[in-house]
């Protein structure tokens, strides 16, 4: 008797622990945030059911990821990692092994993020390598496409939030095709649903997103103001690769009006932040655009040390082939990401009837043996 009360109470908990996690949700999607979190706190202090807490952490996850409370996300991903091993289920540890992933890359740590997702792809067994193009952004386009898609077909009753953040999506995809209009036109759909909902990170991106359309309209004017707007709300946030952002497309602004100093002012803001988060690729735009401006500027001292930095990015991210040395990324290059992640150009791959990735099997070989 002593067991089937002890079943029912559990199985009641459960039940009750899937409800408060439904009412979570409802709050959330109504845009009451500070409600949702509430009760989903209390959810997670007061059950005893591992699955119950799993999916808990999961909706905690999501809400800090939209909040742009990185840390916290980064808090609740561990915890989700813990309760996984407690549950030993593998498809639970992929999930949380990915979220702990996202929280990385939203924080800027890309090793680890890397590290994270090669972990997820082994303990799928995944062996599938990938086929790309260097900035193949029509090819990129189709996914927030078809995720707008998804949310017109099926997401009546889904949270405004996916809506907003897929037309976001598509707006930096138009403008980087130049299809400016079409950028602007889902730009300001996904603007005015962020100010409806009091969406503040997405209101910071929109606003960054804008004022780099006003800047690929060559209209100075109306970009700076707006990028001033969008580093207001990324520094209320605590978005600091968002800020760097802001402070690289004022950088670009300033260069169109031939203003070089202060370019190079944004441009040193811009680095700071970068070395900060550790984030290379933002140092290697910086790098690449200071080079520019020491060229026309005939600095040659400072143009080399910019030269040999961007160098050192190029290093340090792996944006080369590691058979034929050349950089990778350019236009119209056929890409080949293999299983362990590295990438080559598939001409290279194709020519040279590779079997296995070069880089990892040079890497392995003994001293003795090259």
């Amino acid at each position: 008797m002593n067991i089937f009360m002890r079943h029912l109470a559990a199985e009641m908990g459960q039940d009750q622990t899937k409800q408060q996690i439904e009412k979570g949700l409802k709050l959330y999607q109504s845009n009451h945030t500070d409600k949702a979190l509430h009760v989903w706190t209390k959810v997670l202090e007061k059950t005893s059911d591992p699955g119950g807490k799993f999916r808990v952490l999961g909706c905690l996850i999501t809400a800090h990821s939209e909040m742009g409370k990185y840390k916290e996300m980064l808090k609740y991903a561990l915890a989700q990692i813990d309760t996984a091993r407690e549950m030993e289920d593998p498809d639970f540890l992929t999930e949380g092994y990915l979220n702990l992933a996202r929280s990385n890359e939203k924080l800027c740590d890309f090793q680890k993020t890397v590290s994270y997702c090669k972990t997820c792809l082994n303990m799928q067994g995944t062996t599938v390598s990938l086929q790309l193009n260097g900035q193949d952004y029509e090819k990129a386009l189709f996914f927030p496409c078809k995720a707008a898609e998804l949310v017109n077909d099926y997401g009546k009753g889904w949270s405004l939030k996916y809506r907003a953040m897929s037309q976001y999506h598509m707006s930096v995809a138009y403008r980087k095709l130049d299809r400016l209009p079409d950028a602007m036109e889902c730009c300001e759909e996904s603007m005015k649903i962020a100010l409806q909902h009091g969406d503040r990170p997405l209101q910071a991106l929109c606003l960054l997103n804008f004022a780099d359309i006003h800047r690929c309209r060559n209209d100075v004017d109306k970009a700076l103001p707006r990028y001033e707007s969008s580093m207001c709300i990324m520094t209320e946030i605590g978005n600091r690769l968002g800020q760097a952002q802001v402070y690289l497309g004022v950088a670009k602004c300033w260069l169109q009006q031939k203003e070089l100093d202060r370019a190079i002012e944004s441009l040193q803001r811009t680095q700071e932040l970068a070395e900060a988060l550790g984030n290379k690729l933002c140092s290697l735009k910086v790098h690449c655009l200071s080079e520019g401006i020491f060229r026309s500027k005939e600095q040659q001292e400072e143009l080399r040390e910019q030269v040999v930095k961007f160098l050192q990015c190029v290093e340090e991210l792996e944006l080369y082939c590691g058979m034929c040395g050349e950089s990778i990324g350019e236009k119209d290059q056929q890409l080949q990401a293999l299983p362990c992640s590295h990438i080559f150009h598939l001409k290279c791959l194709q020519t040279n009837g590779t079997k296995g990735c070069p880089k990892c099997r040079r890497s392995s070989m003994k001293p003795g043996f090259v």
